[in-house]
């Protein structure tokens, strides 16, 4: 696939690689330090130098109980006619059982390692070196939030209340844990390094997972799951990246979770409006502005302005934050002016001749599909 490969001021990502380096190092150690003495440190169980939990992939286990589980999950509409679940796709149900049984083992192995091969061949025919290595380092971001995410959600299962939030809480658990093991199989489909979490997510992560009841909501299900949402939607139409369509889908029911779960059990005056809590919040968003500057020369490998994706993720997480209360400690549209102001003085100070840009005016999301489900069910993106 062509990209008309953007240029980046190399002074400022040298100096963005050196900070972050840096950063990261103090972040960790003080971590380390306190974890040693049982003073809290880093809460995630998760190994993101190797992109595993702590205790290894143990892809055995994975695939005689969360695979087999997945294809045994019984649905109510079949089984429980009378119900009113609607939970069952009888013509995939029937195609899938057909093809399967009319296959031996030795095909259906034939058949996965020559999908397999294909699809890689399929990677190494559309981008180059440089181009797989950028769509690496950009899908390990949210590979590595994924794994936060299945933490975060089965924290907050035991703050929600009532059967319909616990049940929908549930589901993101699965669908988080579907989404680690998946996508970092089609990670590693590229064949190409995958980078550890840059300190800046590390810090939104770590304090997403540290937050108490649901607060977690905004860490995760606005901020966190926001940039999953924007990541999928700006790839998804990419060659070879077009299951991300369908992560793309589970991200907006999990973004959508907090309001539709806010509209029943509405936060207090005090909950939206708490100066701790809106600086908290300020705080957990605030080291996506060094993450952007950082991931520049990703973007910009794809033909992507890391500023204008920035800009259409910020409207719409902005927006989303206000709509379900998570208040920040300026006025929405003070907030979203203050984010667009900080993106132009960096370009200011690293692109030739810029001018001021309404960079959360962007949109990044590509496909119509995509772009009908942040219209009509989010109601997040510019008409």
């Amino acid at each position: 696939m062509k990209f008309n490969k953007l240029t980046v001021n190399a002074n400022a990502t040298q100096w963005n690689a050196i900070a972050e380096k840096y950063v990261n190092a103090a972040v960790r150690g003080v971590d380390r330090a306190f974890g040693a003495v049982g003073l809290g440190g880093r809460k995630a169980d998760y190994d993101d130098e190797h992109y595993e939990f702590i205790g290894g992939a143990n892809d055995e286990l994975r695939k005689k109980h969360y695979d087999k589980s997945l294809r045994l999950l019984w649905k109510a509409e079949k089984h429980a006619a009378w119900s009113t679940f609607d939970d069952c796709s009888k013509e995939e149900e029937l195609l899938l059982k057909m093809a399967d049984q009319t296959m031996n083992a030795n095909e259906r192995q034939e058949l996965s390692r020559m999908q397999s091969a294909e699809y890689k061949a399929l990677l190494n025919r559309e981008y180059t070196p440089a181009q797989k290595q950028a769509l690496v380092n950009i899908l390990a971001l949210i590979g590595h939030g994924e794994a936060y995410a299945w933490l975060v959600s089965n924290e907050v299962l035991r703050d929600v209340k009532s059967t319909g939030a616990k049940a929908a809480l549930t589901m993101q658990v699965l669908e988080e844990a579907k989404h680690f093991v998946v996508l970092r199989e089609l990670i590693q489909a590229f064949e190409m390094p995958i980078p550890r979490l840059p300190v800046w997510e590390y810090m939104i992560l770590e304090g997403t997972l540290k937050s108490t009841g649901l607060e977690k909501f905004f860490g995760m299900n606005v901020l966190v799951e926001g940039v999953a949402l924007s990541i999928f939607g700006a790839l998804s139409k990419f060659p070879g990246l077009e299951i991300l369509e369908m992560f793309h889908l589970d991200e907006s029911r999990h973004c959508a979770l907090p309001t539709n779960y806010l509209k029943t059990a509405p936060l207090t005056w005090w909950e939206r409006n708490n100066p701790v809590s809106m600086t908290k919040r300020f705080l957990l968003i605030l080291p996506a502005i060094p993450l952007a500057f950082k991931m520049e020369p990703d973007f910009a490998e794809l033909g992507i302005d890391v500023f204008d994706f920035g800009g259409s993720l910020v409207r719409k997480v902005i927006n989303l934050a206000y709509r379900v209360g998570f208040h920040l400690p300026l006025p929405q549209d003070n907030m979203k002016d203050f984010i667009n102001f900080l993106f132009n003085v960096y370009c200011s100070a690293t692109r030739e001749d810029h001018k001021f840009q309404s960079f959360l005016e962007r949109e990044a999301t590509l496909g119509e599909k995509e772009l009908a489900v942040e219209r009509e069910v989010f109601q997040l993106a510019s008409a």
